[in-house]
């Protein structure tokens, strides 16, 4: 990153010497440096903004590039939310024009909203524009509270209300999911207080109810609930007093046989 430059000198009998860059004595001398003014570019990848992360440890993945003095691998440094800089930890691959860089945090990063922010440098001391990207970490499935049905219900109503809230803290809003027996599942409307409910028609005998909440991260609760749908009236059969008559004052004994 220098320019050589040459000295000649003539006397008056014609001699000539001539030095440059090269010469061992004085040759650092005549390295003229000039240093660029243009910044190294940093271009962060992994994650994107606005990314919702399940994993608590994400890999953060960049790249620094300057194609004069080149990137001072040295300078590149990461900063967590209001943390400080982290400069050591850092896998750092050389490729064309600068390096390709990751860092895994040590520490699992809290469920919530993060920002990181990416700094760097080239040869000539020029820094890079500060890079940042914000991103949510949610590791916490969404809640899932079922009012009704009551579980392993016996109705004798084929029309069964399916109600209950939701709720994510970190990854809002979340979408319900009901489906009946084999059925398809089909997403219900929920409010934003998180309250939902669906009006099933349910089959005779035993019916499967899975009603699954699943936040914008893509982590789900499912909940299952078991009705029985029972509409036939119990059916008296083999009736019998004994004894009949029966004398005053006397036991007597009614027997019978109820199916359903």
């Amino acid at each position: 990153h220098y320019y050589s430059v040459t000295l000649k000198a003539w006397d008056d009998a014609g001699n000539v010497t001539e030095i440059d860059a090269t010469d061992s004595e004085l040759g650092q001398a005549l390295r003229l440096v000039v240093k660029e003014k243009v910044k190294p570019v940093i271009t962060i990848t992994s994650p994107t903004a606005g990314a919702l992360l399940t994993n608590n440890k994400p890999t953060i993945k960049w790249k620094v590039t300057d194609d004069d003095s080149g990137v001072n691998p040295n300078t590149i440094g990461i900063t967590i939310d209001s943390g400080s800089k982290i400069t050591s930890g850092i896998t750092k691959t050389q490729v064309s024009e600068g390096y390709e860089c990751s860092y895994t945090p040590t520490a699992a990063l809290s469920d919530g909203s993060h920002t990181i922010k990416i700094d760097a440098s080239d040869n000539d001391g020029n820094a890079a524009t500060q890079k940042s990207v914000t991103f949510k970490v949610d590791t916490v499935a969404p809640t899932l509270n079922l009012t009704s049905p009551t579980d392993n219900l016996v109705t004798n109503q084929s029309s069964c209300v399916v109600s209950g809230t939701t709720n994510d803290a970190t990854s809002s809003p979340v979408t319900v999911t009901v489906k009946l027996n084999n059925g398809a599942a089909e997403e219900v409307t929920v409010g934003e207080n998180g309250a939902f409910s669906k009006t099933l028609t349910l089959s005779q005998g035993e019916n499967t109810v899975t009603v699954v909440a699943t936040d914008s991260a893509g982590k789900s609760t499912t909940v299952i609930r078991h009705v029985t749908l029972d509409t036939g009236a119990p059916v008296f059969s083999d009736l019998s007093i004994t004894p009949n008559p029966v004398d005053a004052g006397k036991t007597f004994v009614i027997s019978v046989t109820i199916t359903d």
